[in-house]
């Protein structure tokens, strides 16, 4: 049975997910169609590449992601097909696959797909579902197109050093409003080691000094610093709402100040 995932920013009061799933179920008999999500801020390839790379090793081998954010395609952002750690990845090759990736994909391949429509608005249906339904029929990946070397790379902020300060920023914000911070655990105990440190933000007028394991570590309505499932460093609040409380918005700085 093919397991295919949509990720996009169509939300979901128009057409566009149920005309793709439409186009999907017309190909194939026997497809697991799972929404990953549907509510990206327009065109926000940073946040779509956060919630699917958190998402996609959950699903089985040979899982197809198709990702329907920013799809227009040009000469410099075409149509891909994507094989990487053993699943398939569909979309424009716009960057928000090289935020996804930690490694070189194992084969990417141009896609060369005839529409069925003479439309060239909506390629997740007209072209995307059509990739789709030939790799979730064991077709040879290969032949959908042309095979490229390497994909368009999208380079982030990563953290920084500055004296004895780490500068990072925040990511993302999920539904809950705890933020999460462009520094993972392994690269924060790289950069603290044994340090004392504290957690600045909002010009210094919030600090945590301590890395706790769960929300439930400090009384309701504190603020509080931990690794997430994610892997990145989440300021939450036990049972608050971080973001706004605590003024934390898309691209705030964060800083670990070494003491």
């Amino acid at each position: 049975m093919a397991i295919i995932t949509l990720t996009s920013d169509w939300g979901t009061k128009d057409h566009y997910a149920g005309a793709v799933k439409g186009r999907l179920l017309q190909g194939l008999k026997d497809v697991v169609i799972v929404d990953i999500s549907h509510q990206i801020p327009a065109f926000d390839i940073l946040q779509a590449a956060f919630i699917l790379k958190n998402a996609f090793a959950g699903f089985p081998g040979d899982s197809i992601h198709i990702v329907g954010v920013n799809t227009d395609a040009s000469i410099n952002t075409p149509h891909v097909a994507i094989r990487y750690r053993g699943h398939y990845f569909i979309g424009a090759d716009n960057g928000v696959f090289s935020l996804i990736f930690e490694e070189p994909p194992s084969l990417i391949v141009e896609l060369d797909i005839m529409q069925d429509t003479d439309f060239f608005t909506f390629s997740s249906r007209d072209v995307f579902a059509k990739a789709a339904i030939h790799l979730a029929e064991g077709r040879d990946m290969a032949s959908l197109g042309t095979v490229r070397t390497t994909i368009n790379e999208k380079l982030s902020f990563k953290p920084v050093f500055e004296g004895n300060i780490i500068k990072a920023k925040v990511i993302y914000v999920d539904s809950y409003e705890n933020v999460f911070v462009n520094i993972n655990q392994e690269h924060f105990r790289k950069m603290v080691g044994k340090h004392a440190f504290h957690i600045a933000f909002r010009s210094s007028r919030y600090k945590i000094s301590h890395i706790s394991k769960s929300y439930s570590d400090v009384p309701e309505g504190e603020m509080i610093a931990l690794f997430s499932s994610s892997g990145y460093l989440e300021i939450a609040m036990n049972r608050g709402k971080a973001s706004s409380l605590l003024g934390l918005r898309m691209d705030d700085p964060v800083h670990i100040v070494l003491d």
